[in-house]
This record gives C-alpha cells, structure tokens and sequence, in this order.
C-alpha cells in the first residue's frame, strides 16, 4: 500500500516539477508514472554504484558531488523515456533539487500517515 501510494505520489511530484519549472517536460500522467518508477530504479540499483565510484571526490566536495549523480540519474532518466524530457544537465540539476523536496515532503507524509 506505502509503495503505491509513494509511486502515486512520486508522479504527482514529476508533474509539479514539470509545472514549476519550463526545462522539465512531462506528457502526461502515465508518463510521470513510468518516469517514477524509472527513476527510483535509477535511485535504489545505480546511484549506490555511483557513489561509491566518485568517493574520493565526493569528499573533496564535502558531498556536494552528490548533487551532480543526482542530475546526472534526472537526466539518464529523461533519455531513456519517450514522454519525460529535461533540457540540460542544468535543468536537470534544478529539476532534481526541486524533486527531492518534493519526495522529501511525500515521504515524511505518507510516514507519518500510514503509522
């Protein structure tokens, strides 16, 4: 139930995203869905391989790299689907801030309400 209401939630998310900000484009809400999902795949297999590969500059960054791998999934995210476009490594980087806040906020909710 948590994980569908948090993929449910995550999509409205990508659809706030793409009207908040103009470089992020989403078709519609099977798009948002599929890019959800995709997106969270992206999060829980490579994003960990991605970490532990840039440690070293990540350190150096004092974790501000981890910001970068986060643009960087928002955008490979983007190229692999047909209705989820983002213009730029840029607004990639703008539109992952802005959806991490968001999930943030749907997280902390959906934690909190399905006690």
């Amino acid at each position: 139930m948590k994980l569908i209401l948090t993929w449910l939630l995550a999509a409205c998310a990508l659809l706030v995203v793409a009207y908040i900000y103009p470089g992020v484009q989403v078709q519609n809400f099977t798009s948002a869905l599929i890019a959800a999902a995709v997106i969270g795949l992206f999060n829980a297999v490579l994003r960990p391989v991605l970490v532990v590969l840039t440690l070293p500059v990540t350190i150096v960054t004092l974790g501000l790299f981890l910001f970068v791998i986060n643009a960087l999934l928002f955008w490979a995210a983007s190229g692999v689907l047909n209705g989820f476009h983002v213009n730029g490594f840029w607004a990639a980087l703008l539109g992952s801030l802005i959806y991490s806040v968001l999930m943030l906020v749907v997280n902390t909710a959906t934690r909190s309400l399905l006690r």
